[in-house]
């Protein structure tokens, strides 16, 4: 595997492998690696002829700089599971070759982005979109793989490639979690033991409420898990909301859409952690 720091660079090692007709597969990423990154490396190392794995911690996606600063960052070790992966190229970039000056464009699609993480988060998804739209450009990949952990920005990551008009495909792959059901994420590294062991019960409320919703409402389904996430110490829901999986809307009823999806963001101590469940696909 070889470590490229500028786009010059990597477009200098790519372009006469496209001559060649060789795919291109590209896996975004923010480092802090764990086995939920590994699998989309290891999808895109199958469904293409060259995998390249972006390791760049966006700072215009966070409204926080506190969590921007606390973000983990463990470059080496991304390094070792990536060469196990079979990666091709990392890319991993300092913060002024991505942003040699201000980003001062703005994306919007609403109400794609003005619901759950977007209403919490301000200019959040701006970030995101500008981000993963330089990485396409520098890359210009044949397809892009993003976790459905991030179920809202898998949305939003397909509505700007249609946008834009950009021949990628995007693939979402499915969540990745522990044994015991914790959503892998590089957060958790955050995690106290003893908060590691409070965040399980966001999996097994989510679980529990996918068979709790074959027999209940959507509206007795939404108030069965925040009454859960309620009552168990150590939780602070922010929200959790029902919606189509297509258009991010919350639904009343069942039968409203063919795709359903729950999606929660909850406060374990002091971090943050997103999950989700689908209820109909």
């Amino acid at each position: 595997m070889k470590i490229v720091r500028t786009i010059k660079d990597l477009q200098n090692e790519l372009t006469p492998l496209k001559i060649e007709g060789k795919k291109i597969g590209l896996v975004p990423t923010m480092g802090a690696l764990h086995v939920g990154h590994a699998s989309l490396v290891e999808r895109s190392v199958k469904n293409n002829d060259v995998t390249v794995v972006s390791d760049f911690v966006n700072p215009t996606q966070f409204n926080d700089k506190n969590d921007l600063k606390k973000y983990p960052r463990t470059l080496e070790a991304d390094c070792a599971l990536l060469e196990k992966c079979g990666a091709d190229f990392l890319f991993a970039p300092p913060v002024e070759e991505m942003y040699p000056e201000q980003d001062t464009r703005t994306f919007s699609f609403a109400p794609l982005d003005t619901v759950m993480e977007g209403a919490f988060r301000a200019g959040h998804f701006n970030g995101v979109c500008q981000i993963v739209s330089k990485l396409f450009y520098a890359v210009a990949p044949d397809r892009a793989y993003f976790g459905e952990k991030d179920f809202q920005q898998l949305v939003i990551v397909r509505a700007m490639t249609k946008k834009l008009k950009l021949n990628i495909e995007i693939v979402g792959c499915p969540i990745v979690r522990e044994s015991d059901g914790l959503a892998l994420s590089s957060r958790n590294k955050l995690l106290s033991a003893e908060d590691r062991k409070i965040a399980l019960n966001i999996s097994r409320i989510l679980f529990k409420s996918s068979n709790f919703a074959k027999s209940h409402t959507v509206e007795e389904t939404r108030k069965m898990v925040e009454e859960n996430i309620a009552v168990t110490a150590g939780l602070q829901l922010q929200y959790f909301q029902i919606v189509d999986g297509y258009t991010l809307q919350e639904i009343k009823k069942w039968s409203d859409a063919s795709y359903v999806v729950g999606c929660i963001t909850v406060f374990c101590g002091v971090v943050r952690l997103i999950d989700n469940v689908k209820y109909k696909e």
